[in-house]
């Protein structure tokens, strides 16, 4: 049989031959010679295959499908519709991991129905490396113009035939994430599901049951006690995961009712170490497959979805590497086209403190809300909270507990999202320090400068403004209403009394709210309209702080348009929105004198010989625009917060002893009660040797900041310093064993509280 080129050369000729005899008089006798019809195209007029072929490969490259599939021609369209046109391209070019195509026209031959163009491809791929074919495109005159008679080996030539092009994947094993210290945050392991069968439980000796899975897992005794305390007596209840090993030192206690569950995976320790932060694993979802292909997986792996397992996935995942072959329809392989070895993953080492981490999760359990802990004078990140939790092990398949995934993607508390750098909340009075910063600065002010603070605030024509002491005496007088109607209190007799006249500086130990309504509504009237507004910009407000490896919210901050919007901004209302995460970026810079830290969450990345491959360092992003002078005084302020007896946070934190500047924060809401804020840095490394830091909580819907959120403050920084919390809070029993709120006290409440 004849080649399709051999076919080309004959008809090509034929016609020369036909043309060039009539042209020289061949047939002279007019009489007897035959009139030949004229054809519709020659071979000058016709169009140039080059450029139906330039068009179809310039689609090809773009993988314009549709655009290719409009250039065959009609017999080719009959043989293959469009989708499986379409299917075939794109199961050839996901199987060699494609990543780029180029194309070139080499030649082309023409008659004035039919045409050749060879051609040459160049498939650029991340498994197979580059893959080069020439081939030859025949093409067939349809009306006026040029359409492809297409095949498979237009694909590539080994494809003729029904073959196909099949990858045999080889990856490496995902890499690990350590702490500061070295300690694994999440670790390829041998793991257990715990759980208890209540029925079998002796009542006996349960209490040593709740106290050993108490000690592997984030539950206190009495959580542990109360998650079966309604279940039926065969019921599984699923207590949480933990080490094999650890899991072989229970079963050696004969504890009875516990159940275990091996399995092999990876182990998230501790029940989610900074959960939010570092994120979790799932299954490439359908949606996504191509692009994976693409990138060389095999679609059969987890991939990092969120957090830095999301940000790291080229460090944590390796070099894949593949087999490339060539197989008949049958599945009989013909030939391996190409090969490539994977290479090792690299892993993550954190900033962060494990154990810090832990106990500031801790700290915030029963809460929603955030706190982050930075070093004060690098900005490494130390710790860093969003409240409620998650256990990243419960999108493990083969976790036996993992059937508690579907409770943990409807919780309305969206444990999920990354309160500490994605919340968005009012600052309330913690942004007082930056309209104290801004009134030093624009010179009308004084560290003496006096305002006389009352109860109520009558600067603002139509409306009165009333002072937290006066808040604090409407509730004393309900609740001494609510207790004895004959003796309630009055305005005049409630023992919350102003706090009268006050210097600057006096005022942000106070929190005097109409002061700092004075200065807004003063800063606005002597057209200074964006003094506060840009001295929080200069803070690192409003935009994002640039961590980078994790997603974080700008939050908001406007320039006032009117006297009511400067004097909420200037107590942190109103548009005012600010992340922890930031907060805690600024009160770092306040202590370490003025440097601005980018935060950082990554120390370094490292290979599986323990080289580092690449190594982060702190990063200053800019300075706080304070002169020496006014950064003493708002620090020794700040200080006054806490050691003055009139401190707003002096009276939760007696007989706490780490030298801190802080500031306290009530931030009303819009929704239920206010939101509690505490801030500030220490000033111990000259006694302890440790580096100081800076804390920002929040606590959402909790109260006041004083009440509150200065408590998770002390524990926190306890935690840090004495590697334990050493105080409980003043609403509990014990450390884990709290009260739940009611509106004139607080009375216990079992919860299955976490430690």
């Amino acid at each position: 049989m004849k080649s399709k080129l051999t076919q080309f050369f004959s008809v090509f000729m034929g016609s020369v031959f036909l043309l060039s005899a009539c042209s020289s008089g061949a047939i002279s006798n007019p009489e007897t010679a035959v009139t030949l019809p004229s054809p519709i195209v020659t071979v000058d007029s016709a169009p140039d295959a080059r450029a139906a072929m330039t068009l179809f490969l310039e689609a090809y490259k773009v993988e314009n499908y549709a655009t290719m599939y409009g250039i065959l021609s009609e017999l080719s369209q009959d043989a293959i519709s469009q989708e499986d046109f379409t299917t075939r391209y794109k199961e050839t070019l996901n199987a060699i991991s494609l990543t780029e195509i180029e194309t070139e026209i080499l030649s082309s031959l023409m008659n004035p129905y039919a045409a050749q163009v060879a051609f040459r491809v160049i498939y650029k791929t991340v498994l197979a490396g580059d893959i080069t074919r020439d081939m030859v495109a025949n093409l067939t005159l349809e009306g006026d113009q040029w359409h492809v008679q297409w095949d498979e080996g237009l694909i590539m030539p080994e494809l003729i035939g029904g073959n196909k092009l099949v990858m045999d994947y080889r990856s490496p094993s995902r890499g690990e994430i350590y702490d500061r210290n070295g300690e694994p945050v999440v670790a390829h392991t041998d793991a257990v599901a715990l759980g208890v069968i209540p029925g079998q439980i002796n009542q006996e000796t349960a209490w040593q049951l709740h106290n050993q899975l108490s000690n592997v897992t984030e539950l206190t005794p009495e959580g542990v006690a109360a998650l079966y305390e309604n279940a039926g007596a065969d019921w599984y209840v699923s207590v949480g995961e933990t080490t094999a090993d650890e899991a072989q030192r229970l079963l050696s206690a004969n504890l009875g009712g516990l159940y275990i569950t091996p399995y092999s995976a990876r182990y998230y320790f501790n029940g989610g170490v900074a959960p939010q932060t570092i994120g979790y694993l799932l299954s490439i979802s359908p949606e996504e497959l191509e692009d994976y292909l693409r990138r060389g997986y095999g679609g059969d792996e987890k991939i990092g979805d969120a957090g830095l397992e999301k940000w790291g996935e080229e460090y944590l995942t390796g070099t894949h590497g593949g087999s490339l072959y060539v197989v008949n329809p049958e599945g009989a392989i013909i030939t391996r086209l190409a090969q490539s070895d994977p290479g090792p993953s690299s892993s993550l080492h954190l900033t962060i403190d494990r154990e810090l981490q832990v106990h500031a999760q801790n700290a915030l359990r029963g809460f929603r809300g955030a706190a982050v802990v930075l070093e004060r004078d690098t900005g490494r990140v130390l710790a860093m909270v969003s409240s409620p939790g998650f256990d990243p092990n419960l999108f493990e398949p083969t976790n036996a507990n993992n059937d508690g995934l579907t409770a943990l993607l409807s919780n309305t508390d969206q444990p999920l999202v990354n309160r500490a750098t994605q919340g968005q909340y009012p600052l309330g009075s913690v942004f007082k320090v930056i309209t104290f910063s801004a009134a030093l600065s624009s010179g009308l002010y004084t560290a003496d400068t006096t305002y006389a603070c009352g109860y109520d605030f009558v600067e603002l024509p139509d409306r009165t403004l009333h002072d937290w002491t006066w808040e604090h005496c409407q509730t004393e007088i309900q609740t001494s209403f609510a207790t004895d109607p004959e003796n309630a209190l009055t305005l005049n007799t409630c023992p919350t009394k102003p706090s009268g006249d006050l210097t600057l500086s006096e005022s942000l130990m106070r929190s005097c709210n109409p002061y700092y309504w004075h200065i807004g509504l003063d800063l606005y009237s002597s057209e200074r309209t964006q003094d506060i507004a840009n001295m929080a910009r200069a803070f690192g407000l409003g935009q994002a702080t640039g961590l980078g490896q994790v997603a974080e919210s700008e939050g908001l901050i406007e320039d006032p348009t009117d006297a009511i919007q400067a004097v909420n901004q200037a107590i942190g209302q109103g548009t005012v929105l600010v992340t922890p995460l930031q907060v805690a970026t600024f009160m770092a810079a306040l202590g370490n004198g003025g440097t601005l830290y980018r935060p950082q969450v990554i120390e370094s990345i490292q290979s599986l010989e323990g080289d580092a491959t690449a190594v982060f360092k702190p990063e200053a992003r800019s300075t706080l625009p304070l002169s020496p002078e006014y950064l003493q005084i708002l620090q020794d302020a700040m200080i006054s917060v806490i050691k003055d007896s009139r401190g707003t946070a002096n009276g939760r934190l007696r007989g706490y002893v780490i030298p801190t500047a802080a500031k306290t924060g009530t931030a009303e809401s819009g929704d239920g009660l206010p939101h509690a804020w505490f801030a500030g840095y220490t000033m111990a490394e000259e006694n302890t040797g440790l580096p100081d830091i800076a804390i920002a909580v929040v606590l959402e819907n909790a109260g006041e900041g004083s009440d509150f959120a200065a408590p998770a403050f002390r524990r926190i920084a306890e935690s840090y310093y004495y590697g334990r919390p050493q105080s409980t809070y003043w609403f509990e029993t014990e450390i884990g064993v709290r009260y739940t709120p009611t509106p004139f006290g607080w009375f216990p409440s079992p919860t299955p509280d976490k430690k």
